[in-house]
């Protein structure tokens, strides 16, 4: 008599490996890890979004966790019409202009002036830890074009966070702040205009790799929201 073949269960798949859906009924389940997922994959573009709004990191980082929070309270009602990360993209961009509304004030991040003290910094083709004057220069060069961005309207600055900060494509831009995509290429088109005028008596070619989220920063993030969640570990 033959024995039967032996069973073999299979693994259930690694969170990072699981599609939207997936997270989203493992989260609906309370798995802490589904919830961790959804925010380390998503955590930077949302940050970057809501900077570009308060024009400010650690009110960004806050009104990401709190976005975060009303996301995971609503989670059963996404419905997929669209994707998680533009779902979440809109939640996070409500959380911000709630937020900017309710501020008695909004502080303007003064651009460095053609005045005293102003400097040319060399750009530096590549970052390198072994070259610490390079990486002081990067750091100068990013910060000014931080600056320069901040400066913008608010509606070139989304458009312009969006599209070059982001990569999102016209149509994605024209989805999350519910504008025409016509909108979206000419209010690029002026915020590159106004960008360069800023910048470029600095510097010459300028790598828009600004806004980083540090790797701390992102767990810092993740743990705060699963803290409120009363999922921490």
């Amino acid at each position: 008599m033959m024995k039967d073949a032996p069973q073999t269960t299979r693994a259930a798949p690694a969170t990072a490996d699981l599609t939207d859906q997936d997270l989203i009924e493992r989260a609906l389940a309370r798995d802490p890890e589904a919830f961790r997922t959804i925010m380390t994959r998503h955590n930077q573009r949302l940050f970057r979004i809501a900077r570009a709004v308060v024009r400010n990191d650690s009110v960004a980082e806050d009104v990401v966790q709190e976005a975060y929070l009303r996301a995971f309270e609503h989670l059963d009602t996404f419905r997929g019409d669209a994707s998680l990360a533009t779902w979440l993209h809109r939640v996070v961009l409500n959380e911000a202009l709630g937020r900017l509304r309710r501020s008695a004030t909004r502080r303007e991040v003064p651009l460095p002036t053609d005045g005293a003290g102003a400097e040319i910094v060399p750009f530096p083709h590549a970052a390198n830890p072994d070259d610490p004057e390079r990486s002081v220069a990067q750091r100068q060069i990013l910060r000014l074009v931080e600056e320069a961005a901040d400066a913008l309207p608010e509606d070139f600055r989304l458009v312009f966070t969006a599209r070059v900060i982001e990569a999102m494509s016209v149509e994605e831009t024209a989805t999350l702040l519910g504008i025409n995509p016509k909108t979206v290429r000419s209010r690029l088109h002026r915020a590159r205009q106004l960008l360069r005028q800023q910048i470029d008596r600095k510097v010459g070619p300028v790598l828009l790799n600004a806004f980083p989220f540090a790797g701390r920063r992102c767990a810092r993030l993740t743990e705060a929201v699963m803290k409120n969640l009363g999922l921490s570990s």
